[in-house]
């Protein structure tokens, strides 16, 4: 732990010495400077051609020291920033929207001034774990966020007067008609930042100040996650890998925006055996490719439905097919026969919980006979935020974290561990997420229960009793494990019920 902290420290006169490019290069990150020796944590402390251009760098002798290449990676990610480079490149720009005296070219270059800003605002979201950048007008500035553990993050600040350049600048780079500032558009985009490629989802529409712009980071890297990286309980991960063997039938995923759904589907698809078994999925949009699986976009301007996909792909002989998202009656009816006929079907819906999922079904038009004939069962989810293991302490909880967590666990506790803000979680207490999970595998009981139009209430207690952890002492759980906090849990899977 004293070495990570040291990594997540150096001094700032020990950083200044060594610029972030050839830290990158011999993956190496400057500590601290004693006398005229500068001490450097190195992935390879041996390699010669690194410490002596490290000592030509910093005019320094060099003592060098081992650490891990990923510690070594997060500890350049977390304290070298781009914001002066920023503000440097931001003073190129002049009002009119000319770059040193000569007027920018709307082309793809990445050397003009408002190229670079763009590219330095990705790579600072990158590497502050962003999964979203929102560029947006106000009276006096442009307001730049990003969404880390899916909470929204005042960064800086920007002139007003570069955001039509900027602006123009995603729009080339996502190949959206760059004169028109009314009308909403969205397109996409890929780039490198340090090491790892990173699809970029673009969204642009008109506000009463300008355009504004919201970018979604698709990071490749979180598309290989498997199912144990996700945050199952043991008993929870069992259960819903014995739905996977299941050789026909429908698994359905559900929970709001956020909630992580997307990932766990991937995860799911990436368990099975895409060499012996041929998947197709049917998606809007396409967020992460695979290798040795069938994607399909959806683009319903040129006719390509969830529906009509769903009907075609059926005469290519599928054995799994992934739908993006059940939005209507007609998706609906068309994936339950496809599960009814021979085929593994995976998708998403929207419902408060697992056994709301059935009840929505129905409420799509399909007959509960068809409901309890093809569905395996449901996952719903949460995301909650991690505690910063750096700032982490007991910390007294209100009464009614203390009650609710005595409901879910049958045990009284006053104190949770707790983040109380530092440097390495932006002062937020949290760091990374995880997510919790209500599975339900529907048994004969549920099945006979939907055919005879049971309620809610009474499908909920029969899940319940057949072995299905609720979502609320999912997350309490890993509240007793110290991986996240009572009203981070509340905040997620609180129902009025």
């Amino acid at each position: 732990m004293q070495n990570q902290t040291r990594l997540r420290f150096p001094q700032a006169e020990a950083l200044r010495l060594i610029p972030e490019a050839m830290a990158r290069k011999y993956t190496a990150i400057p500590l601290e400077v004693t006398g005229n020796m500068l001490h450097v944590a190195m992935a390879d402390p041996r390699d010669i051609f690194a410490l002596e251009a490290l000592a030509t760098q910093s005019q320094m002798r060099i003592e060098s020291e081992p650490a891990s290449q990923q510690e070594i990676q997060e500890a350049i990610d977390f304290n070298y920033r781009s914001y002066d480079e920023i503000e440097k490149q931001i003073l190129n720009i002049s009002p009119n929207g000319e770059t040193a005296g000569k007027q920018i070219k709307i082309d793809t270059s990445t050397d003009t001034p408002v190229a670079k800003v763009l590219r330095l605002v990705i790579d600072e979201a990158v590497k502050a774990r962003a999964s979203d950048i929102h560029i947006q007008p106000r009276e006096d500035n442009i307001r730049v966020r990003y969404r880390i553990d899916g909470t929204l993050h005042d960064m800086f600040s920007l002139p007003l007067d570069t955001a039509a350049p900027l602006i123009s600048r995603i729009k080339v780079l996502a190949n959206m008609n760059i004169a028109d500032h009314h009308r909403s558009q969205d397109g996409h985009f890929a780039v490198e930042t340090n090491g790892r490629l990173i699809d970029i989802r673009v969204g642009t529409t008109s506000t009463v100040y300008g355009e504004m712009a919201a970018l979604r980071l698709l990071d490749k890297s979180r598309a290989s996650m498997t199912l144990q990286e996700l945050g199952f309980l043991p008993e929870s991960l069992e259960v819903y890998q014995n739905m996977l063997k299941v050789p026909y039938g429908m698994i359905l995923v559900s929970g709001p925006t956020g909630a992580g759904k997307t990932t766990t589907l991937y995860a799911s698809i990436n368990c099975l055996d895409s060499i012996g078994k041929n998947i197709i999925t049917v998606e809007d949009p396409v967020e992460y490719r695979f290798r040795n699986i069938n994607q399909i976009q959806i683009n319903p301007r040129a006719g390509i439905t969830f529906s009509a996909e769903l009907r075609a792909i059926l005469r290519f002989d599928p054995d799994v097919i992934l739908v993006g998202e059940i939005r209507d009656a007609e998706t609906a009816r068309i994936v339950v026969q496809a599960a009814l006929t021979g085929h593994v079907v995976l998708s998403s819906i929207h419902a408060n919980d697992a056994v709301g999922v059935m009840l929505r079904l129905i409420d799509l038009g399909v007959e509960p006979f068809l409901v309890s004939s093809a569905l395996i069962g449901v996952v719903a989810q949460r995301m909650v935020r991690h505690v910063c293991p750096e700032c982490a302490g007991p910390v007294s909880a209100p009464l009614i974290e203390r009650v609710t967590y005595c409901r879910e666990m049958g045990e009284e506790r006053s104190e949770f561990l707790t983040g109380r803000g530092c440097k390495t979680c932006a002062q937020t207490g949290y760091l990374g997420r995880t997510g919790i999970f209500e599975i339900l595998r529907l048994s004969d009981e549920l099945r006979l229960m939907v055919l005879n139009g049971a309620s809610l209430a009474q499908l909920r207690a029969q899940a319940i009793k057949d072995g299905m952890i609720p979502l609320m002492k999912d997350g309490m759980t890993k509240v007793k494990a110290g991986m996240t906090t009572p009203s981070e849990v509340l905040r997620k899977a609180y129902t009025t019920e």
